[in-house]
């Protein structure tokens, strides 16, 4: 918990390399899921485990990261926000050389799951110094960068991990590009995320501990932006885990066809990102988000739908442009809800996005296999629009409503 806030005019000065610093922060979190999802089979020949199995390597990872997403609550009050942030960029960098070296299936297992520690730690902190360290009105831009630093690392990162690993195989990526990334961005983030005002030095009893999820689920708001994102990471699943195998089955997509499909869609995704910063400077954050979860959903549930190979490929891009806008608009919004605790709460939202990630996954690998990618598409899509529903219903922008009370608002 900060001495004292930093000062508007402190926020306007913060150093060039703070945004950089934080999009390669959220660009270096990303390539070990690529990595899993491009050579997870290779990976299972390696240990000698079905593929079913190794899959697991991911969802213990999320597991874990809800876990310390949770426990970052607690220690966002206790630690300097930017400590955290290098700290969980050294966890990455522990984990790529970790994970190149790793002897079997259990030590990877292990060496893996830092990674999410990792996610629980990074994505969460780099929002908050957003927070600390510009002005509001340049908030929404900035987040918007964050996220398509993770939607351009799927971009760069899914044909530079395919190369390296036709080189020296499934390892080589984790030493000839994660973790250069990582170390990169440890040290960019060292040397360009300037030190948040001193933490209080004095104990901490438990209630000062608690005081910060008190604030967050004690706000109806701050529930629904954690809920809606939950949902809204849910629904996303469907085009970030099982679109590529429905065109390969559905339309008979080979594997470079396949890949080409998802470097469109993560540019599609990245455009969302970066141009739902102007929507929320000019129409504030709730409308972008409601609108951009709304049609998200929808786009979802109509890509398996439409009978039309091209129709539906239009179908699957506007559900990642809209699905980067959602990113950027509710992440927005969810920073202004606690300001108070402000890293507890986004350590909190992180962790419903990767419990929404994992019933995705769970809920949707379910309807495939009960009514093919048609219910899955339905139910995941489904629940992008329930996620719209609740934004609508029970969020607020604390921004706005405090800037409608200001007088003087008129006039600036």
């Amino acid at each position: 918990m900060s001495d004292k806030p930093i000062s508007a005019e402190e926020k306007r000065s913060a150093g060039r390399l703070v945004q950089p610093s934080l999009v390669l922060s959220t660009f270096a979190v990303q390539p070990h899921g690529i990595l899993i999802g491009l050579l997870l089979v290779d990976i299972a020949l390696a240990f000698g485990v079905p593929v079913g199995v190794a899959g697991q390597i991911r969802t213990i990872s999320y597991v874990v990261s809800v876990i310390i997403g949770l426990l970052m609550g607690v220690l966002s009050i206790r630690f300097r926000h930017k400590s955290l942030l290098v700290m969980g960029l050294l966890f990455l960098s522990i984990s790529a050389l970790g994970c190149a070296l790793a002897p079997s299936f259990i030590a990877m297992l292990m060496l893996f799951s830092i990674w999410g520690v990792a996610l629980a730690m990074v994505s969460p902190m780099g929002l908050t110094l957003t927070g600390e360290h510009f002005p509001q009105e340049k908030r929404a831009s900035v987040i918007g960068w964050i996220t398509a630093g993770g939607a351009i690392s799927y971009v760069v990162g899914a044909p530079a991990i395919g190369f390296i690993a036709g080189f020296g195989g499934w390892r080589m990526p984790f030493l000839g590009f994660i973790l250069p990334v990582s170390l990169l961005g440890l040290l960019l983030a060292i040397k360009g995320v300037p030190n948040s005002p001193s933490i209080r030095q004095s104990a901490l009893s438990m209630g000062d501990y608690l005081a910060g999820f008190e604030g967050v689920f004690s706000n109806r708001s701050a529930d629904a932006c954690l809920a809606g994102s939950a949902f809204s990471m849910a629904a996303w699943a469907a085009i970030l885990t099982y679109a590529p195998s429905f065109y390969r089955q559905r339309f008979l997509f080979s594997t470079s066809v396949a890949s080409a499909f998802m470097l469109v869609a993560a540019s599609c995704y990245t455009l969302g990102s970066v141009i739902s910063g102007r929507f929320v400077r000019r129409f504030g954050r709730k409308p972008p988000t409601v609108l951009a979860a709304l049609f998200a959903g929808i786009f979802t549930v109509l890509y398996t739908l439409l009978p039309d190979v091209w129709l539906s490929a239009i179908a699957s891009f506007l559900a990642c442009l809209f699905g980067g806008m959602r990113v950027t608009a509710s992440n927005s919004l969810t920073l202004e809800q606690v300001p108070k605790f402000r890293g507890t709460m986004m350590s909190i939202s992180s962790a419903a996005t990767n419990l929404g990630s994992s019933l995705g996954a769970g809920v949707g690998g379910l309807a495939l296999l009960l009514f093919g990618y048609d219910g899955m598409a339905i139910s995941l899509g489904s629940m992008g629009v329930a996620a719209a529903i609740v934004f609508q219903l029970l969020a607020t922008d604390p921004a706005k409503a405090d800037k409608l009370l200001d007088p003087r608002s008129s006039l600036r």
